[in-house]
């Protein structure tokens, strides 16, 4: 079995080696974090080595790494650390649930995370450093560019190019047919119907509590 790195040592890290322990070909052997981010040396028994001996310790040439980084900075950390890691000589693994439903002609590139109940259609593209939270479904002929982040169950209609960079978030509904430009944040809830500028920021409306107490209630 081919043997595994993780990047990272927090909850998107324990995620990943769920996952790839269940549910891959992939044999996690160690996680890595830069030295000053380390706080034990050991998690689920297996070690966590500073990732400035990483190469040194569990060389490229016998593992492959995955770096589990969230959205922190417009997923922008995520792709610089995967950009360290393949300048180590790293190949990343990518992960796709098999309890995910996908076609044969998926293409995706590196260092994906589809987790499971998403719904991917045909003629669907996916760049590298992607990650598909679960419940998601992706419509026939999307292109996702590099670096992106969607939350869970977040629609996304047929033909819809997302830009480089770009977070959805939970419950987002995306209309078919339009183009979301670079490093745009849409906020859980929001429904888009035409194309997006670069950068922008779309916010959903939270509910607000009523006057009344849940105690004061009628009926329910």
């Amino acid at each position: 079995m081919a043997k595994l790195v993780i990047f990272g040592a927090g909850q998107t890290a324990e995620v990943a080696h769920f996952y790839f322990t269940n549910d891959s070909g992939l044999d996690v052997a160690a996680f890595t974090v830069n030295a000053e981010y380390i706080t034990d040396d050991t998690l689920f028994g297996l070690p966590v080595v500073p990732f400035e001996d990483i190469a040194e310790q569990f060389p490229p040439d016998r593992h492959e790494m995955f770096v589990a980084v969230t959205y922190t900075g417009m997923n922008k950390i995520r792709a610089q650390k995967l950009a360290q890691a393949k300048a180590k000589g790293y190949t990343c693994a990518s992960y796709v649930s098999s309890k995910a439903t996908v076609w044969p002609d998926l293409r995706h590139g590196e260092n994906c995370l589809i987790l499971e109940d998403n719904t991917i259609q045909p003629h669907v593209r996916i760049g590298d450093n992607v990650y598909l939270w679960s419940g998601n479904h992706i419509g026939h002929h999307t292109v996702i560019h590099d670096h992106v982040y969607i939350a869970s169950h977040v629609v996304v209609s047929g033909a819809v190019e997302i830009g480089e960079y770009s977070f959805i978030g939970v419950n987002a509904t995306l209309r078919d047919n339009i183009v979301i430009g670079r490093e745009t944040l849409i906020g859980a809830a929001c429904l888009i119907l035409k194309d997006t500028p670069e950068r922008a920021v779309y916010k959903g409306m939270a509910s607000q509590a009523a006057s009344i107490t849940s105690d004061k209630l009628r009926r329910i």
